[in-house]
């Protein structure tokens, strides 16, 4: 007997109404739940593909490339360093207030073409007093000299003592050591006024300029500008020691190896030269022998101190069997390569790999040119296993009892007894075939037993073909029982 709740009474509601209510609404979440999971169950299903692993339902799609014969080059790859041969940080060798400044930022100039003006009057006056001092003392040397040519005669003529005409020979050469030290006064003076042009001394290009007009310069102290020689340019990069001999010996032959500097990402190849020379020891700390690399730079490709990859060439072998670096494979017995078959299924083609270069890879033995490898999917590929080549995605094949790929997007089977699965826009035609159709598909012949639909409905839906799909003859396309004729 049920006895009424107290809130049932409140309610004026017969005995068991609560109760019948709670488990109306546990059925219905549990019914919920159970739906959900029957959803997420169906639609991994769905996605999950039918070959299988390794192939074992059905053919698997896969990218294949030609083998083809190349040039293969043998490479010292190293990191390097745009260094120019002549970095010239420019400073006034005179004290003077700056005038003029007569170059442009981001110019290139000339050896020896003007770059500042320091006021040059204080030097100019400097060097008018001592063209003076020399003048000065250069006449008291000549008359120093007439009196020793009298005194001379006057000696021979015993009317002065040989101590009078010695002091005279010693006033002479007082008066030439005066004019000697005069003359280099006036050189110094002519080259601190030289000085107030400040030229440049090598040809490149002119950075920023570190001081304004006005600015008193302090020599061999202020920075004027800083000027960079941009050809040729060099490129110091280091390499292993294990490749020292090899390179060295190429040196020593009088070989021109040739280095190419490619950009931080390794895409862009941004010049090519020649290798110069080497450092005369190993580092020892880190195991490597720094090389120079000159390029003619005539593009201004290069900048000073900027990052790049060195690729040195050391020789290049010519015709040689190539493949994407993507088709090698390595194994428990070495390397290998999924070679595809006329009749497309693959086979595992052992191989003996050589040097690389790119994203191609030398094969020295188990390939010829013109041959077919995977180069894609090849994880899921085993020997003998079937493949769908990537020509003809989703095509299918005609002939009685043809077994068709799956999910295959516009794809269709034809023929007695083949079983065809469509995706969206797909059709299975053909006598007694059983076809599966998505969104928008079809299947037509006598006898056909509808597939499963996305939107199938249990035991017994409404009868039909999905939604834009049509179904002709048998049995409707989506599930439930086809009316009948």
């Amino acid at each position: 007997m049920n006895v009424p709740t107290p809130e049932d009474a409140a309610a004026g509601r017969p005995a068991g109404a609560s109760g019948r209510k709670k488990l109306g609404w546990t059925l219905a979440i549990v019914g919920l739940v159970a739906l959900g999971v029957i959803g997420l169950r169906y639609r991994a299903q769905s996605v999950t593909p039918p070959g299988g692993r390794f192939g074992a339902g059905g053919p698997l799609a896969v990218g294949v490339a030609k083998v083809t014969t190349g040039d293969v080059p043998i490479t010292v790859n190293a990191l390097g360093t745009v260094t120019p041969l002549a970095t010239v940080t420019v400073h006034p060798q005179i004290t003077g207030p700056l005038i003029k400044i007569d170059f442009t930022e981001g110019k290139i100039v000339k050896a020896g073409e003007l770059l500042a003006e320091i006021d040059p009057r204080p030097f100019q006056a400097t060097l008018d007093q001592t063209l003076g001092q020399l003048k000065r003392d250069q006449a008291l040397l000549a008359n120093a000299r007439i009196d020793l040519a009298r005194y001379k005669t006057l000696l021979s003529q015993e009317s002065v003592s040989d101590q009078t005409y010695a002091t005279q020979l010693s006033s002479v050469a007082q008066d030439e050591a005066t004019v000697a030290f005069d003359e280099a006064a006036v050189e110094s003076a002519k080259l601190n006024l030289s000085y107030c042009r400040i030229v440049s001394p090598v040809t490149g290009l002119v950075g920023l300029r570190q001081v304004d007009i006005g600015n008193l310069l302090q020599a061999n102290t202020s920075t004027i500008v800083i000027v960079t020689q941009m050809q040729p340019m060099s490129v110091l990069f280091t390499v292993p020691e294990d490749s020292v001999s090899t390179i060295l010996d190429h040196l020593h032959r009088g070989e021109k190896l040739t280095v190419q500097a490619f950009d931080r990402s390794l895409t862009n190849q941004i010049a090519s030269g020649t290798l110069s020379n080497s450092d005369n020891q190993i580092d020892t700390t880190t195991g490597t022998l720094k090389l120079r690399a000159m390029f003619d730079n005539s593009k201004l490709e290069l900048f000073p101190n900027q990052f790049v990859n060195a690729h040195l060439v050391l020789e290049t072998l010519h015709d040689q069997i190539v493949v994407p670096g993507a088709a090698l494979q390595n194994g428990s017995h070495g390397s290998y390569v999924y070679l595809v078959n006329a009749d497309n299924t693959v086979s595992m083609r052992p191989v003996v790999a050589g040097p690389t270069a790119a994203d191609l890879v030398a094969i020295t033995q188990g390939l010829s040119s013109g041959q077919t490898v995977v180069v894609d999917g090849a994880d899921q590929l085993r020997d003998g296993a079937k493949i769908m080549l990537p020509q003809a995605p989703g095509a299918g094949s005609s002939g009685a009892g043809a077994h068709m790929p799956r999910n295959g997007t516009g794809g269709s089977s034809t023929g007695g007894g083949g079983d065809g699965a469509g995706a969206t826009g797909g059709s299975s035609t053909g006598g007694g075939g059983d076809g599966a159709g998505a969104t928008g598909g079809s299947s037509t012949g006598g006898g056909g037993n509808g597939g499963p639909h996305h939107r199938q409905h249990q035991n017994g839906g409404d009868a039909g073909a999905p939604a834009g799909g049509a179904s002709s003859g048998g049995a409707a396309a989506s599930g439930g029982a086809a009316p009948p004729a």
